[in-house]
């Protein structure tokens, strides 16, 4: 075999990998074998190549050939690919390498000044960081926002709130609602990467004698967060007593009908291309989605779109006691009776008592945002969310007591550690509300996607910071 071969070696080779592909089917499976084939053929025929005198072949055939390997790892399946991928790069750089023997040797290069070369060393040691000192920089550099860009932001909301409001009040000036504020992560200064998302809060004015919210636990659905507004005193105060009357479904007020009626007048009454010249930006309703949303672009021609893109999201709230309620149809879904109870002011709110009573380094805030960004910039990361990750630091604040400059990358790598734990479990218990799992929406793949890349991150955390 070895030397009735056209190439030698390639029976030897191919009789090597059949019998580690026969012992791979009944460790791994059918569908394991199949990857680890894809992938162990795609090195043979490297090697193969790598041997070749190099007039053997056409340069064009060769360069389509070069890429058949990238194409076939290209069809595994992801999660797997992700680990072959690392190992048939190895071996297309090895099998590179070999075949660089068979080309003409380099002319000798002129060797160059030692002062010339001595700046440059010392350039390359000085791009020499510790993981410490890459995170700080990451988070100078990816994640803090320019000042003006959010000052831009925030006033381009406050001013679509303005218009908004006067046109509420022009066309229903029988609708009790409060003044309209800007939330979310804008305000908080909680906004990472981009200042490209905000939210407007439309306050509804309910009489407290005529509503009463009833928590989530003691409704049939039985969910924390899927709370219910119900009308009280209809034997002594009927039908149309109140405003909100017309929106009742059931003895309950809907959080469909309200956001219906809203959003009728703010996406479909609102002539918003004649208030252009005053707003000095373009208003475009987002059509097609359940929430109430606008996206706002800037008229400014030296700006690319994706820069001086905002998207407002208009939220339409109750306050009843220590209860906020918010309608949010693409959270509640079907249940058209449902408001949502958020708990972002809480754990925002809670975070920022944290820090302050640790000598107000805001170091939870600055991992907290690190995590939001690094998430956002990670396409295997990006499910993850604000209220997950701050969750996760509220529970680490529990158990860990060191929270200064000093320990920023090691908060950070616990997290990670931390967030490993949960994905596990299938299991991440709301700090406030612990029945409420974060995780509940995810898929297996989801898990198993985002496990894999944090368990990468564990002994390279670098890759995350990319």
């Amino acid at each position: 075999m070895y030397y009735s071969s056209k190439r030698r070696g390639e029976d030897g080779i191919a009789a090597i990998i059949d019998f580690l592909l026969s012992n791979a089917r009944l460790v791994l499976g059918v569908g394991g074998a199949a990857v680890l084939g894809i992938a162990t053929l795609a090195v043979k025929k490297l090697i193969e190549r790598a041997g070749r005198p190099p007039d053997d072949e056409k340069p064009a055939k060769k360069m389509t050939d070069s890429w058949e390997e990238l194409g076939l790892v290209g069809a595994s399946p992801k999660l797997l690919r992700k680990g072959i991928e690392g190992v048939v790069m190895k071996q297309i750089t090895a099998a590179t390498k070999k075949a660089d023997l068979s080309q003409p040797a380099p002319l000798p290069q002129p060797q160059k000044n030692e002062a010339e070369a001595n700046p440059r060393r010392r350039r390359m040691d000085l791009c020499v960081l510790t993981f410490a000192d890459r995170l700080q920089q990451y988070y100078r550099t990816r994640v803090c926002l320019p000042a003006d860009e959010v000052s831009r932001a925030k006033q381009r909301a406050l001013d679509i709130a303005t218009e908004i409001h006067a046109f509420l009040h022009s066309k229903h000036a029988d609708m009790p609602l409060g003044e309209m504020t800007l939330g979310g992560s804008l305000l908080d200064d909680l906004q990472v990467v981009k200042a490209d998302h905000a939210c407007l809060l439309i306050p509804l004015q309910l009489e407290s004698s005529l509503w009463t919210p009833i928590a989530g636990e003691d409704t049939f659905l039985g969910h924390p967060q899927y709370c219910m507004v119900r009308r009280e005193n209809l034997e002594y105060f009927p039908r149309g007593r109140s405003y909100w009357d017309r929106h009742l479904l059931g003895g309950y007020l809907s959080s469909r009908l309200v956001a219906e009626q809203l959003g009728k007048s703010i996406m479909e009454s609102m002539n918003w291309p004649s208030l252009i010249g005053t707003l000095e930006c373009e208003v475009r309703p987002v059509l097609g989605s359940p929430a109430l949303k606008l996206e706002i672009r800037s008229l400014s021609e030296n700006s690319s779109d994706d820069e001086e893109k905002l998207f407002i999201s208009v939220l339409p709230m109750v306050r009843l006691g220590e209860m906020t309620l918010a309608a949010q149809p693409e959270i509640t879904g079907s249940f058209d009776y449902v408001w949502y109870q958020s708990l972002y002011t809480s754990e925002t709110a809670r975070l920022a008592s944290l820090d302050q009573s640790g000598g107000g380094s805001e170091v939870r805030r600055k991992c907290l945002k690190t995590l939001k960004a690094v998430c956002r910039n990670c396409p295997a990361l990006h499910r993850l969310t604000g209220a997950q990750l701050s969750n996760v630091i509220l529970h680490m604040s529990e158990k860990e007591s060191d929270w200064s400059e000093s320990a920023f990358a090691d908060r950070f790598q616990q997290a990670i550690t931390e967030l490993i734990g949960y994905l596990e479990m299938g299991v991440l218990p709301s700090y406030f509300k612990p029945a409420v799992n974060l995780l509940q929406g995810f898929s297996e793949d989801d898990i198993d996607e985002m496990g894999f890349m944090l368990y990468c991150a564990v002994s390279e955390p670098e890759i995350l910071l990319i």
